[in-house]
């Protein structure tokens, strides 16, 4: 599967705090406080974002574990936050037979679902059902970009990276800005009861960084596709840059957060 360097994380996660939907991740923590004995499973956990994100609305009692495929990000998460009530697992999401989601209430997934298939989403619902686990996926891409000034190649560049976002991330063929719809009707074929809320990333002067970034992978994505002329793109990118730090400065990248329970 496709791999994230721990600095990008670390620049994408204030946005990401702005964005989650507070209401739906208060109402997660809510349900898991009412249960007993309860306990999370943080899948795709990067450095462990998500459960920074729920910190501050949890007791200390509840136990978590911390799923990922990639070492370093683990490591760099138990370094973070220690091993108290906090388990640290190493493994491959796309065997969802070993994932271990039994005697789990709560899954929870940041910015995951739109890298999947499909058919990897109904293979995990089903999973999900099989346990009886509820699901908290925040920030799942809709495949909607804006900004406060527009560009002629705005609408053109944003099909194009839509378009990107559906190739192959390591669990076949991406559902992409999909793939929040496809959850959600999954999981309500299975019984769920889902709530689902936009949480759009607001990019403004002080992420410039995070923007430089974002449009870097934008651009790759986008000429990787081959549908836009190298100097049009190149136009495009440099008048994006530019735009950076002054007026019309704010970028609106769209996200949905998915909250489903038995």
């Amino acid at each position: 599967m496709t791999g994230f360097d721990k600095d990008w994380l670390a620049l994408r996660e204030p946005a990401d705090r702005r964005a989650r939907d507070t209401r739906l991740l208060q109402t997660a923590a809510d349900l898991i406080e009412r249960q007993a004995d309860p306990h999370i499973l943080d899948i795709g956990c990067g450095t462990g974002s998500t459960y920074r994100a729920f910190e501050k609305k949890l007791g200390a009692t509840i136990r978590w574990s911390l799923f990922d495929h990639d070492e370093t990000l683990l490591a760099e998460a138990e370094q973070r936050h220690g091993s108290q009530g906090i388990t640290f697992i190493r493994g491959d999401l796309n065997d969802l037979s070993v994932l271990p989601v039994d005697g789990v209430s709560l899954v929870t997934a940041s910015a995951l679902f739109d890298l999947c298939s499909p058919a990897f989403i109904d293979r995990f619902v089903r999973r999900l059902k099989e346990a009886g686990a509820g699901l908290y996926a925040a920030l799942n891409y809709d495949g909607v970009i804006a900004w406060t000034v527009s560009h002629p190649l705005d609408e053109v560049v944003t099909t194009a990276f839509n378009e990107h976002q559906k190739t192959d991330k390591g669990f076949g063929v991406s559902a992409g800005p999909d793939a929040w719809t496809l959850l959600s009707n999954d999981l309500q074929a299975q019984g769920y009861q889902v709530t689902t809320a936009p949480s759009p990333w607001l990019m403004d002067v002080p992420d410039a960084a995070l923007q430089h970034l974002f449009l870097q992978g934008v651009v790759e994505a986008v000429a990787d596709r081959g549908t836009i002329a190298k100097s049009e793109l190149q136009a495009w990118h440099q008048f994006r840059l530019h735009a950076i730090g002054g007026a019309g400065s704010l970028c609106r990248v769209g996200h949905q957060d998915v909250l489903a329970f038995l």
